[in-house]
């Protein structure tokens, strides 16, 4: 089969469209024919760090990165139940850990699958899974009907993502973007905007019950500046919090924590039946076919991409 392999840790220069063996299955995975493939930083930001290839996937290379996909089930193993061959599935494979998702087939835990929505292309499927995943983890059980929510990058893939799902949960939605981006957040659901580069969120807002943080550093520092007394910061970027930071959130008598994604086919078909109802809708800024696979990585790396990035295989 058909994969892209990094040969090693460096630019994408070093991504490579090779041949290599079709992966076999344990009982509890099926071999999905992937058709579609979602990128993120996650994706892209590891292969430049030796120390950070190590850390996610370990010594070995040349190695293929990735964990979303969309296709078709072709092969099931013994122990699962709920999927069957020709079945149209979607999900995010072994995070953390190795999905090994650039790839013509991919060995996929069945717990990781959901089945596609009905009419619902490999594209979309493919790009509602890491970031729509990480959004739903956040946001899910922690904010109810009526709650000012903040979401930090809103025209972002966890972004507009976290705008959709908040404003479905019932919330009132306001978020940061450049001004260009408006009328793309306002019209996913967002009740208010900040324009990052011309208006300081800080200075603009106040009683915010709930901060989904994607940025860390500055923004996630004056972020504490917004909230309400007893709110919730949870942020993507930052893993460790300062003393002074710490001391700021107990003062508000709130809480601050990081999250880091985990493969859940359960969340998977959690955000289904959003697509079904018409709640989530993802938004693919750009595709590129599978040998252009280092120009999807490139335009990632910009940051300017509104919604996802994905690859067709």
């Amino acid at each position: 089969m058909k994969a892209i392999l990094l040969m090693k840790a460096g630019g994408v220069e070093n991504l490579q469209l090779s041949e290599v063996d079709k992966p076999s299955i344990q009982n509890d995975e099926v071999l999905v024919a992937t058709q579609a493939i979602s990128l993120n930083p996650a994706d892209v930001k590891p292969k430049y760090s030796d120390q950070m290839l190590n850390m996610f996937f370990g010594p070995n290379r040349p190695l293929i990165l990735g964990w979303d996909i969309a296709g078709v089930v072709e092969e099931v193993g013994s122990a699962v139940k709920h999927f069957r061959p020709g079945d149209r599935v979607f999900g995010m494979i072994n995070f953390p850990g190795v999905g090994k998702a650039y790839a013509e087939f991919v060995a996929a835990p069945a717990a990781h699958l959901a089945k596609m929505p009905e009419g619902t292309s490999f594209e979309a499927a493919a790009a509602t899974t890491l970031a729509a995943l990480t959004a739903l983890q956040i946001l899910e059980g922690r904010i109810k009907k009526g709650d000012r929510v903040l979401v930090q990058g809103g025209s972002g893939g966890v972004g507009h993502f976290g705008i959709q799902i908040a404003k479905a949960m019932g919330a009132y939605v306001i978020t940061t973007s450049s001004g260009k981006n408006r009328d793309f957040v306002m019209s996913i659901g967002a009740d208010e905007h900040i324009d990052y580069q011309t208006q300081a969120f800080e200075e603009e807002l106040s009683n915010v019950d709930f901060v989904l943080d994607i940025f860390g550093g500055k923004v996630l520092e004056n972020s504490i500046k917004v909230l309400a007394e007893g709110g919730t910061i949870f942020s993507t970027a930052a893993r460790d919090f300062s003393a002074d930071i710490q001391s700021q959130i107990r003062r508000l008598n709130g809480t601050i924590s990081s999250i880091l994604v985990e493969s859940s086919g359960e969340d998977m078909n959690t955000l289904k039946g959003m697509m079904e109802a018409g709640t989530l809708k993802p938004h693919i800024y750009k595709t590129f076919p599978l040998a252009q696979m280092a120009e999807a990585h490139t335009e990632v790396e910009k940051g300017r991409t509104v919604g996802k990035i994905v690859v067709t295989v």
